[in-house]
C-alpha cells in the first residue's frame, strides 16, 4: 500500500473492527518500531510509553469505566452529534471489551502548565500514535482512539494497571483487524476553505 493511499485511508475504526480476529504480537511490535520513528521535541522522544492491554477481565474494567463517562456524555450532548457517528460511538463504547488489544499510549511525567510546554509534550505524542495507527492501516489493521475515561477515571484505570500518578496516559486505542480493507477518502472541506495566507481571513488564491 503507498503512502499516498495510507495517509488518506486511514480511518477511525469502530463498526468495521474484526472483534473475533487474534491480533499477532509481532504485528504490533511491527507498528510500534515504526511509531518509535515519529518526530518528538527534543529529550521527549525517551519519555513516550506505549502500554498494551490484552487480559479480558482487565479490558472488561477500562470498557466500563469509558461506558460509564460516554453515557453520560451521550445523554447530555447526543442530540449535537451527526447521528451515523453517534451510532458508531456507541457501538464501539458498548463493544470495547471485545476488542482484541487496548493500546493506552503514555507520557512520562504530567503535562505541564503553559502552552509552549504543552505543545511540545503532546506535540511529541501524537505523531508517534498517528505513525502507530498508519502503520496498522498498512498491515490491514484498523484502530480509533477511545479515551473517554480519562475525563473521570484516569486514575481508576491508572490503579487497575499500575500506571505511576506522575505518568500520563494520552489516549486509548481499539486496535483491531478490519472487516474490510477497501476505505476511501473522507469528505473534507476544500484546502482553500480552510487555509489563510498571510493574515487571518486572508484566503488562498483560487485555482
Amino acid at each position: 500500500m503507498d503512502a499516498q493511499t495510507v495517509l488518506t485511508t486511514t480511518r477511525s475504526v469502530r463498526r468495521k473492527l474484526d472483534l473475533d480476529r487474534e491480533v499477532p504480537q509481532d504485528v504490533l511490535d511491527d507498528c510500534l518500531r515504526v511509531a518509535q520513528q515519529a518526530p518528538a521535541a527534543g529529550s521527549m522522544a525517551v519519555q513516550f510509553r506505549w502500554l498494551l492491554v490484552r487480559d479480558a477481565d482487565t479490558k472488561a474494567a477500562i470498557a466500563a469505566y469509558n461506558r460509564e463517562t460516554a453515557e453520560a456524555a451521550w445523554e447530555k450532548y447526543g442530540h449535537l452529534v451527526e447521528e451515523r457517528a453517534l451510532a458508531s460511538a456507541q457501538h464501539l463504547v458498548r463493544n470495547l471489551e471485545r476488542v482484541p488489544v487496548l493500546a493506552i499510549p503514555c507520557m512520562l511525567g504530567r503535562p505541564p502548565a503553559d502552552a509552549f510546554s504543552q505543545s511540545a509534550y503532546f506535540g511529541s505524542a501524537y505523531p508517534a500514535i498517528w505513525s502507530f495507527q498508519l502503520a496498522l492501516r498498512a498491515r490491514g489493521l484498523g484502530s480509533s482512539i477511545c479515551g473517554y475515561h480519562l475525563q473521570d477515571h484516569e486514575a481508576d484505570v491508572a490503579a487497575l494497571l499500575g500506571i505511576p500518578d506522575d505518568v500520563m496516559q494520552i489516549s486509548l486505542l481499539a486496535v483491531a483487524y478490519t472487516t474490510q480493507r477497501d476505505f476511501r477518502p473522507a469528505a473534507r472541506p476544500a484546502v482553500e476553505d480552510v487555509t489563510y495566507l498571510d493574515t487571518w481571513g486572508s484566503p488562498l488564491p483560487r485555482r
